[in-house]
């Protein structure tokens, strides 16, 4: 296996080797790595409800009562009252009849997209949706079209030339593009799923909490729910917990319990993680400043860094700032990093060749002051 060295080394000659770093603490907003403590604007934690005291005494009590691990799927005995509690709240947090659980974000997107379509079939995915949505395509066996990024006009020349030869169709996207901070235009591609007659397929996951009048997530904002046939999502991020979730008609969540294999075939989440899941969808809803505050934070951020010249993305609490070459990303990052800054280099295949960039996930935990600082320290760096 000596190929295996060989790659290595020529990932780190590009500028391209990922290492594990591991925490040592996590204290609002703040991390210890190596015995520094850095300001950690790379979490997905945008709300700060992993550490919401209501959250965390949900999950101790389910401990308390359910022990803490799940013992087996949930096809066996697996399954728990609290589980379909969250699931009935999901669905009616994201205005549709039903919702699955899954463990993970990955595994909902690779067991929803090749349960629910196969041979014979044509997927039409935004060139810059996630990898597990890419995964899920490519295990189904169905033919893939990938549209220019949030480009209605290209995906519907697409499906103008495409959808005929195909029996079944779907349009996925992101809500939210998890790298560049921007959003879909949902009411376009709704449009077109109905004017080409082809399912809709959401990712909210970085949506989910931070837009929309309950924290629903942009098709919530748009009023879209009863227009998309599949909205997928995480706990994992806004919401401060873990695993993911379908919401979809009674009809496809049934299909997906008798079919979808990342869903039959892994042990349940712990009981302690559904009930954290449930107190933070209640959460969400009852403290809608923290969306508000989050949202406000990063517009004046964004907008600092464009007044300054510097070029970034999006319109959402993911502030890009583009750089291009891969060994000046790692540079800036490692120079914000001794500023105390927890900052990581995003490069290929993560990000488009040539678009390495630093990610900037912001969250509630951080001032205006604090902002003003970072603003200041990025300026500095003349990128």
């Amino acid at each position: 296996m000596a190929e295996l060295g060989d790659y290595l080394k020529d990932r780190e000659k590009d500028g391209l080797l990922r290492t594990l770093r591991p925490v040592v603490s996590r204290c609002n907003g703040r991390i210890v790595v190596e015995g520094k403590e850095y300001l950690d604007l790379s979490s997905n934690d945008y709300l700060g409800l992993s550490e919401h005291p209501l959250i965390k005494e949900a999950c101790i009590k389910a401990v308390e009562r359910f022990g803490s691990g799940s013992s087996a799927s949930r096809l066996m005995t697996g399954d728990s009252e609290l589980y379909h509690q969250l699931e009935e709240r999901t669905a009616g947090f994201k205005n549709k009849e039903a919702a699955l659980a899954f463990n993970s974000g990955y595994q909902a997107n690779v067991g929803i997209i090749s349960s629910l379509f196969g041979r014979g079939d044509a997927v039409f995915c935004d060139r810059l949706a996630h990898a597990s949505i890419i995964d899920g395509i490519l295990l189904s066996g169905v033919r893939l079209f990938r549209f220019q990024h949030n480009d209605a006009t290209h995906l519907e020349k697409l499906l103008k030339d495409k959808r005929k030869d195909f029996k079944k169709c779907l349009i996925v996207t992101e809500s939210v593009f998890s790298m560049d901070g921007d959003v879909a235009p949902l009411e376009e591609l709704v449009r077109l799923k109905e004017k080409y007659d082809c399912s809709f397929m959401v990712d909210e996951a970085h949506a989910t909490g931070v837009f929309g009048s309950s924290g629903a997530g942009i098709v919530e904002m748009t009023g879209l729910a009863d227009k998309i046939d599949l909205i997928m999502g995480t706990f994992s991020k806004a919401l401060g917990g873990f695993g993911a979730y379908l919401a979809a008609s009674k009809e496809v969540v049934g299909y997906l319990v008798n079919t979808c294999r990342s869903f039959i075939y892994s042990t349940a989440l712990p009981p302690s993680v559904i009930a954290g899941n449930l107190a933070a969808l209640n959460v969400v809803q009852q403290e809608p400043w923290r969306r508000k505050q989050l949202l406000e934070t990063s517009r004046c951020f964004r907008q600092g860094l464009k007044d300054a010249g510097v070029s970034t993305k999006g319109s959402s609490q993911i502030v890009p700032v583009m750089i291009g070459d891969n060994f000046k990303a790692i540079s800036a990052a490692k120079e914000l990093g001794r500023k105390g800054y927890w900052v990581l280099a995003v490069r290929p295949p993560t990000v488009p060749a040539g678009q390495a960039r630093l990610r900037f996930s912001l969250s509630v935990y951080y001032s205006k002051e604090t902002i003003q600082k970072l603003t200041d320290d990025i300026i500095a760096l003349g990128i």
